[in-house]
């Protein structure tokens, strides 16, 4: 089969042709046709060849969701470069440390974190050239880029294969070195492929884009799928959710994806009820199990959620719960999306398992990443024998049907049971005065560990940690049930919108501490 098949580069030459006047981009009402779009991808990539950048250099980008921004990728695309979009919800010390991993041969900055970008790139040793984003920046002069002295940058247009890097995604963890995933064309290609084969999008839809474009979903999970099919996307730069309310109605979108925190909150916004949502047909939620009791709520507008599963190593998508089944198996994850082949396996023996069972999740497929970049070590850890590992504990019932557990790592044990948290939560989110929780394993001297469980509470809903623990022991295990309760105004999140148990857990354990300090010092004093 010849090269460069699947590569992305293509896609917006195709549409240019077939559709050249439809709208790819609605950009806050600053829109971008599929000809526009098309035009200025091709003159960035000539211009950033000519410059001298050569295949697999990377591009690194500070930037709020833009036409801009997806003017850049395509250009990558074609010129057979690698987009390293970076999070601006992040330190200048996090930042510099993900630069000194992706050695970017160019920087590009949008204006508002021109702050941002300059704090960063102070930390770094080594210089890399910067430049603003967009058609009054990097589109009208391009900055020699920064290279090995070893190596000669290649010269004229080239052809990008299929396996080249696309995209480097870096990793939400928050407890280790940063991890940038590589994500090839082919990656790429066939996760929308896949994706294309359940949640099915046509040059009549129109797309709402939420998820930041420096996460896997802001790219993999409908954007880049409309753009293949010729449909439109309106790009917001950030989750809000009265506006976006607001354009459901107003631009009628008829699809959307987002994590259960943006349904949540959308759910809790005062114009919910009222919202004209009879355009929405798909909405897609991920990045973390959605409570039942939010399913419900949403099902009660007439809307059916697609519940799905994806990691960024995947690309994103693994799991998928069509539309027909969202109803009848509310809270499962679904089935494996075509070209997508998982199993389950043992967490300690790694031995693979038949029929109903439970264990870590495995996936395999075109469309698992190429490993981490300049990390071999992580690479092997997470792929074994032909296989991702995804960390994740599922439950597979008799119907083939993939339930999420929760995050192995998440589990905690006490008194020798495993608790998953998502569980827990799933519970206390069924109490009115509940408006979202989390819950962490904590040390505890009798059972080894135990239950935090942090709670944020609606507004003018009375409720204590007593009547809390008594609701969730109603419908639990008494091992299961939280120690303690503790009430905030929000969740740490991270930048892809999971809730940060390690901060949590840091909190339970300085107030662990705090009280501990304060026993002691009145036990002194009583004696």
């Amino acid at each position: 089969m010849p090269d460069g098949l699947h590569t992305l580069g293509r896609w917006t030459r195709d549409r240019a042709r077939a559709t050249p006047e439809r709208i790819a981009i609605d950009d806050r009402g600053v829109v971008v046709t599929y000809r526009e779009l098309d035009a200025r991808a091709e003159r960035l990539a000539r211009s950033l060849r000519a410059a001298g950048y050569a295949t697999g250099d990377r591009i690194a980008t500070i930037t709020g969701n833009s036409a801009d921004h997806v003017v850049l990728f395509f250009a990558c695309a074609k010129a057979g470069l690698v987009l390293v979009p970076l999070s601006w919800r992040l330190a200048p010390r996090e930042l510099a440390e993900q630069l000194e991993i992706a050695e970017p041969a160019l920087v590009l900055v949008e204006g508002e974190f021109q702050t941002l970008a300059k704090a960063t790139l102070s930390r770094l040793a080594r210089r890399i050239p910067t430049a603003p984003l967009g058609a009054h920046g990097v589109e009208s002069e391009v900055p020699a880029p920064a290279h090995d002295a070893s190596r000669a940058p290649a010269a004229g247009r080239p052809d990008v294969a299929d396996d080249d890097a696309l995209l480097i995604i870096f990793t939400s963890g928050t407890t280790a070195r940063p991890k940038g995933a590589v994500l090839t064309h082919a990656n790429c290609f066939w996760t929308n492929l896949s994706f294309s084969r359940i949640c099915e999008l046509t040059a009549n839809d129109s797309v709402l884009a939420v998820l930041p474009q420096f996460h896997v979903g802001g790219w993999n999970i409908q954007p880049l799928l409309a753009w293949w099919t010729g449909a439109t996307v309106v790009l917001e730069r950030t989750f809000d959710p009265g506006r976006v309310l607001h354009l459901i109605q107003e631009r009628r979108i008829t699809t959307m994806m987002g994590v259960p925190s943006h349904y949540l909150f959308l759910a809790q916004h005062p114009d919910f009820q009222a919202a004209d949502l009879s355009s929405l047909q798909h909405a897609i939620v991920g990045g973390a199990p959605m409570p039942p009791a939010l399913l419900r709520t949403w099902h009660a507008r007439d809307v059916a959620l697609t519940q799905g599963y994806g990691l960024t190593e995947a690309s994103p998508n693994v799991l998928c719960l069509p539309d027909e089944d969202a109803r009848r198996r509310a809270g499962s994850a679904g089935k494996p999306y075509p070209h997508v082949d998982v199993a389950v396996a043992d967490p300690v023996t790694g031995e693979h398992l038949d029929g109903e069972a439970e264990g870590e999740l495995l996936v395999s497929g075109p469309a698992v990443f190429a490993g981490y970049f300049r990390d071999p070590g992580a690479t092997g850890a997470a792929l074994v024998d032909g296989w991702l590992r995804t960390g994740d504990l599922v439950r597979r019932d008799a119907d083939g049907f993939y339930t999420i557990v929760d995050r192995i790592k998440d589990i905690y044990i006490s008194g020798g049971e495993g608790v998953a948290p998502a569980e827990v939560e799933a519970v206390l989110m069924g109490h009115p005065a509940v408006a979202d929780v989390a819950v962490v394993g904590v040390p505890d001297t009798r059972w080894g560990e135990a239950g935090s469980a942090w709670v944020v509470a609606h507004r003018g809903r009375a409720t204590d940690a007593a009547e809390l623990i008594e609701f969730a022991a109603a419908s639990l295990a008494r091992f299961k049930v939280p120690r303690e309760v503790h009430f905030v105004d929000e969740l740490p999140r991270s930048t892809a919108g999971k809730v940060q148990r390690r901060v949590l857990a840091e909190r339970s354990a300085a107030i662990a501490a705090s009280a501990s300090d304060a026993a002691a010092r009145v036990d002194g004093g009583l004696r």
